[in-house]
């Protein structure tokens, strides 16, 4: 792999960057006209205008980035975190230009892109998994029904997308009934459906998840977890690993269901389990992220693993560089986001 186009922007480009220029690939950067003067511009060997600032029109015009990466003759995309990351149709596309997409692969991607495919899929192998819907709910009637059927609190939620955006509180009906049908259209518009299902609310729950890496040889490892719980409207704000709240009986069940969980859809590349903990550390299968994390960082910290190099690696058909007994955890490390 001697080229790579970083389709994506800001931090995480440069990020990638730093790493490929570290390891001698040529890197080819894209960016929207809002984005011109920003450092990844520069650091990348080649950079090419995808067009106005709107993401449709240039970080997720996924036909013009291949294009771009076609013409320089690139070897590989990788796709850093959200915009085209978790997009099962550029994966395929990518493949099929004959270009390898650092990540999993595009099955895998749209398997458990998908909230209830992918509950159900980590309940056929074991994996524990809030009480929730099994198929998709599109009218009230259904969600009031279901609810009402395993109790409230609930999480309302959009089966094609996470995050904020696509999560609801309902303490009751009444808090069901008036966010149903403005969810189901948000979900429409951000996640491309409107199907619904609706998950058991966790009282003072805990959000843990843990890094995981496979490769196309068979080998699943991970590479401990992170506690994400402090969290504003859903959406996470400060990342520390080791978790200062987990046991280390509760610790190592983790870990092992995780590697299950990405056994079951033989995992390749960077991901991460999620789970929600309870008061009592009884845990349960949230989602999984088929590409690398924002939080990355902080297991590299207490690593001192390059999780891009592995990425890379991987991407390329080799064995991950490290088994489990050869990786080992020291010190702490905790992660600020900060929000405008």
């Amino acid at each position: 792999m001697q080229k790579i186009v970083i389709a994506n922007r800001g931090e995480i480009a440069s990020r990638v960057i730093r790493t490929c220029h570290e390891l001698g690939i040529d890197t080819i950067a894209v960016y929207s006209d809002a984005d011109k003067d920003l450092p990844f511009v520069k650091e990348a060997r080649y950079a090419f205008r995808l067009g106005e600032p709107p993401v449709h029109k240039s970080y997720l015009n996924s036909e013009l980035i291949l294009e771009i990466a076609k013409s320089e003759k690139a070897d590989g995309i990788h796709p850093g975190y959200g915009f085209l990351s978790e997009n099962a149709d550029f994966a395929r596309i990518v493949r099929e230009a004959g270009l390898t997409f650092i990540g999993p692969s595009p099955e895998t991607i749209k398997q458990m892109g998908d909230k209830i495919i992918a509950r159900n899929t980590m309940k056929n192998a074991g994996v524990p998994v809030l009480p929730g819907s099994s198929e998709g709910l599109t009218t009230l009637k259904e969600a009031r029904d279901f609810a009402k059927s395993i109790g409230y609190p609930v999480m309302l939620k959009a089966s094609g997308g996470g995050g904020g955006i696509g999560m609801v509180y309902c303490e009751n009906e009444q808090a069901l009934a008036k966010s149903f049908e403005s969810t189901k259209a948000r979900a429409k518009a951000y996640f491309g459906s409107e199907e619904m299902f609706i998950e058991k609310y966790i009282q003072n729950a805990r959000h843990i998840e843990v890094q995981i890496f496979g490769d196309v040889h068979g080998n699943i490892i991970h590479l401990f977890e992170r506690d994400c719980s402090i969290q504003r409207r859903n959406q996470k704000v400060i990342e520390e690993t080791p978790s200062p709240f987990l046991s280390e009986y509760t610790r190592k069940q983790l870990y092992a269901t995780a590697l299950k969980a990405a056994a079951a859809v033989h995992y390749v590349n960077a991901g991460t389990i999620e789970f929600i903990v309870d008061e009592e550390e009884n845990f349960y299968f949230l989602e999984m992220n088929t590409r690398l994390q924002v939080e990355h960082s902080i297991t590299e910290k207490i690593t001192g693993l390059d999780l891009v190099e592995w990425q890379i690696l991987v991407a390329r058909g080799e064995k991950l560089p490290l088994m489990q007994d050869e990786i080992n955890r020291s010190g702490h490390a905790i992660q600020f986001r900060l929000y405008a």
